[in-house]
């Protein structure tokens, strides 16, 4: 095998030139294989996609729902251009090293660009404007040279919102699709790198990119007459079963951006039955930033909290300080009324009862202020909590419930129900869009909020706080009845992130 720098010296030559390109100077007898190769299944290769539908669809509806459309989306190894057309890309690029491959995807997806091109040249990639939303490598990995290099060649075509997603096979399949290949049932390839998840994360890591999620999918390839998908909707998500699952994804953003230029933040605190607990928010805040608004969301107290709020809102001018009731019921309604009139860049919720001391506050600004983290969760599950903070069988529950949906949403969750979250404005606004895709039915707004951060692949950052005791007035949470809206909760999200 030859070093990197003798490989890239393959220049991109647009699609209308595709017919002309054939002496293509690749030194790589590899490269020189796997042109050549997909030159001579071009013709063909939708036949083997028919062939092999089940798999196709499953795999092309799961990218779908990583990525949504109207995106700005680069799909590099693009084939015949299925995938991307798939996709529905506001602006759509593939680049493939097959001249016979483009010349397909041109013909058939005439409103998208296409160009022959080694996504291991740079010269290659500078022809291409970026940034894009999303860069797609499907199966593509398999192909390359040197994984970690390319990688590292795509921060270029990177914003701070690009996410990179990766497909790939499972080594374990390796001898099942070779077989599939002998029998006929599977469209021949040329020898592939054969990466683990541990070994593309590592490379992802050494390139400057960072996991944000990472999922395995697809236990059955085949429809058998509906019972593939019955298997891989409520048996390939299992703990021990994923492991033998065909496909791997991982979703990854790149650490070269810039940090965010956030200037100021709103905190919204949604109160019911809190009086004695509204001035000491406000003398115990610090000013973690030059621009912080508060908004009080009432919740229809009995105790005189609205009277309080307004109290406190002159008695401290020098605090932009706004008072609001809710219209509905629950929490979820206060903080989204709360988040839909704040002029701050980043949005925090601050719980009233003040069991987060508020003191941790700056912890959360730096997180997200530094791009550290794109939703940032707190957890009370890492320290040791005030004795009586938290139930036993809280405790035990809480514990439970952040290996669940750990599970099921792909990012290491230590606690879910912590009521502080933060998050930008702007990543608020798209979750708002999108809120009707999980549904309306959390009074808490814990779960929209990481649903939502989940299905835009925002990257997560927990920060562990000291949960103390309530110094005022008593929880509004009811262990059973709560309980049972989160196993609730639990089978609606594997329905709407696992089992799609």
């Amino acid at each position: 095998m030859l070093p990197l720098q003798l490989l890239n010296i393959h220049r991109m030559i647009p699609v209308m030139n595709a017919p002309a390109a054939s002496p293509l100077t690749l030194s790589s007898r590899r490269k020189i294989g796997i042109r050549d190769h997909g030159d001579r299944f071009a013709r063909e290769r939708s036949r083997w996609i028919e062939r092999n539908a089940f798999f196709h669809t499953s795999d092309i509806a799961y990218l779908r729902f990583l990525v949504p459309p109207g995106k700005r989306v680069l799909d590099l190894g693009c084939g015949t251009g299925e995938v991307l057309a798939a996709l529905e890309p506001s602006h759509g690029v593939g680049i493939d090293l097959s001249p016979e491959m483009v010349v397909v995807a041109q013909a058939e997806y005439p409103d998208l660009e296409f160009h022959v091109g080694d996504m291991e040249d740079t010269a290659a990639l500078e022809n291409v404007a970026g940034p894009f939303d999303f860069i797609v490598v499907r199966d593509t990995v398999g192909d390359l040279e040197d994984v970690e290099t390319t990688f590292s060649l795509l921060h270029r075509l990177c914003g701070p919102e690009t996410r990179l997603i990766i497909s790939y096979h499972s080594p374990l399949w390796a001898p099942v699709l070779k077989l599939g290949e002998k029998i006929g049932r599977r469209m021949p390839e040329t020898p592939k790198n054969w990466l683990w998840p541990g070994d593309i994360d590592a490379l992802l890591a050494l390139a400057d990119f960072e996991v944000v999620r990472s999922e395995r999918r697809m236990l059955m390839p085949l429809g058998l007459l509906g019972l593939g998908r019955v298997i891989n909707r409520w048996l390939a998500p299992m703990p021990m079963l994923r492991v033998g699952c065909l496909r791997h994804f991982m979703v990854a953003r790149s650490r070269r951006q810039p940090a965010p230029d956030y200037r100021s933040a709103t905190v919204v605190i949604p109160a019911r039955n809190e009086r004695g607990n509204i001035e000491p928010a406000i003398q115990r805040m610090p000013r973690f930033c030059d621009d912080i608004e508060v908004i009080f969301v009432e919740g229809h107290s009995k105790d005189g909290t609205l009277d309080e709020m307004k109290r406190v809102q002159a008695a401290y001018p020098d605090w932009d300080i706004k008072v609001m009731v809710q219209d509905g019921k629950g929490k979820a309604d206060a903080v989204w009324k709360g988040f839909d009139a704040a002029r701050g860049d980043v949005l925090m919720i601050l719980d009233a009862d003040l069991t987060m001391p508020p003191e941790q506050l700056p912890k959360f600004w730096q997180a997200i202020a530094s791009g550290r983290g794109e939703y940032i969760n707190g957890s009370r599950l890492v320290y040791p909590m005030e004795d009586g903070a938290m139930r036993a069988l809280n405790y035990i529950a809480n514990h439970i419930f952040s290996l669940l949906f750990t599970w099921l949403l792909g990012q290491r969750y230590t606690d879910t129900l912590c009521g502080t979250k933060v998050l930008s404005r702007r990543h608020y606004q798209v979750l708002k869009e999108n809120r009707n895709y999980f549904g309306d039915f959390d009074p808490f707004g814990d779960f929209d909020l990481i649903f939502g951060a989940t299905k835009q692949n925002l990257k997560v950052v927990e920060i562990p706080i000291r949960y103390s005791n309530r110094s005022y007035g008593e929880t509004q949470i009811s262990r059973f009845r709560h309980g049972l809206l989160l196993l609730r909760m639990v089978v609606f999200a594997y329905r709407k992130l696992k089992g799609l």
